[in-house]
């Protein structure tokens, strides 16, 4: 049996007096690429926000290798992020620095390695992004691909075991994202990452995920979990039948 290495247990999140999900309970297994599903506004992106420790819940808990990252003090905390990577929607490089330099922050912030050290890491990094070559490059210089594979380079410079990716594929043209998604199935063999992935671009959800969770506004929890294949062919919710089949409210199923 696959080991859980996330654990989100009655999870409530918001803001103020207003509730985006509510009650929300589900694991994620050592290995897979897992991905957070749904509509516009239907909280993916602020759940993955409470997943990395950016925003606290109204209740519930989130277990990372079983520690809690909500009841956390500061020293347990970094400790857990330490295990996690990032890589945000808009790819979140500093524009003042090269490629090489963005890669090389993390390993600066959170190592004693020497600066040569660094160096070689984060030009190894950008390597297996295929942006060898790059890395005197300013963010500027790159089309927006070039761009969210330097922020995944960044993600995993400091060798993570768990990858969060918030819209990986957004904004990008179709051959773009296609070989974005085929990039991350690579890393996720080659380095045996944990991915947990944010998008609602269903391309991207078939041909990457193992597993999957779809939210909805209207019930603000979890509508529907399994394989996307399967979850498409399922009738028996009309919200997941309309998105996994681009069918417009108005049409009937």
């Amino acid at each position: 049996m696959a080991k859980t290495i996330i654990q989100v247990k009655n999870l409530s999140i918001g803001f103020d007096d207003i509730t985006i999900l509510e009650n929300v309970s589900f694991e994620v297994y050592q290995g897979e690429i897992f991905i957070i599903l749904g509509g516009s506004g239907c909280g993916k992106s602020t759940l993955l926000n409470h997943m990395i420790g950016l925003q606290s819940p109204q209740q519930g808990d989130i277990f990372i290798h079983e520690k809690s990252i909500v009841t956390a003090d500061e020293q347990q905390r970094q400790e857990i992020l330490s295990s996690i990577g990032v890589a945000f929607q808009g790819g979140a490089l500093l524009g003042s620095m090269t490629l090489l330099e963005n890669v090389m922050l993390p390993l600066q912030e959170h190592t004693d390695l020497p600066e040569k050290a660094i160096e070689w890491i984060a030009s190894q990094k950008l390597r297996l992004v295929d942006l060898d070559g790059y890395e005197r490059h300013m963010p500027s210089q790159l089309s927006g691909g070039m761009q969210k594979r330097a922020a995944l380079a960044r993600a995993i410079a400091m060798d993570p075991d768990i990858l969060f990716l918030d819209e990986p594929s957004a904004g990008l043209d179709p051959v773009t994202a296609a070989y974005l998604d085929e990039l991350i199935l690579q890393l996720s063999k080659m380095l045996g990452v944990t991915f947990v992935i944010v998008t609602h671009e269903l391309q991207s959800i078939f041909s990457l995920a193992g597993r999957a969770i779809m939210l909805d506004k209207t019930t603000k929890g979890i509508i529907a979990e399994g394989n996307p294949i399967d979850m498409k062919k399922d009738r028996s919710n009309p919200a997941v039948w309309r998105f996994f089949n681009r069918m417009a409210i108005s049409e009937t199923v």
